[in-house]
């Protein structure tokens, strides 16, 4: 089993940043790619950014240029920058990882971003 801890999350104005992390703990042995989804109010969950553990990224059209995902493989913990936050970014962001060698997916919790004047 994996947990997954996500933090960083809070209110920001418009043109802000906020910098999320999620750690990884437990049986951590062979973790894969790590992302964030969000979902705003009255949507469907979204891909944010992932990133697999060779650093290959990708990254959803609307944060391209403002967003930034890394991960401390050492720490098992992803990071996601976000800059020049608008408020069409308001929203519970959801980090998530593989781990392949047991065919597992898992879920934080996760954190609130709101974004508001």
């Amino acid at each position: 089993q994996v947990q997954l801890v996500e933090s960083g999350g809070g209110v920001v104005q418009p043109g802000g940043s906020l910098r999320l992390s999620c750690s990884a703990s437990g049986i951590t042995f062979g973790i894969n790619a790590m992302g964030w989804l969000r979902q705003a109010p009255g949507k469907e969950r979204e891909l944010v950014a992932g990133i697999t553990a060779s650093g290959i990224t990708n990254y959803a059209e609307s944060v391209k240029g403002r967003f930034t995902v890394s991960r401390d493989n050492a720490k098992n913990t992803v990071y996601l920058q976000m800059n020049s936050l608008k408020p069409e970014d308001t929203a519970v962001y959801y980090c998530n990882a593989d781990q392949p060698v047991y065919g597992m997916i898992y879920w934080g919790k996760g954190t609130l971003v709101t974004v508001s004047s």
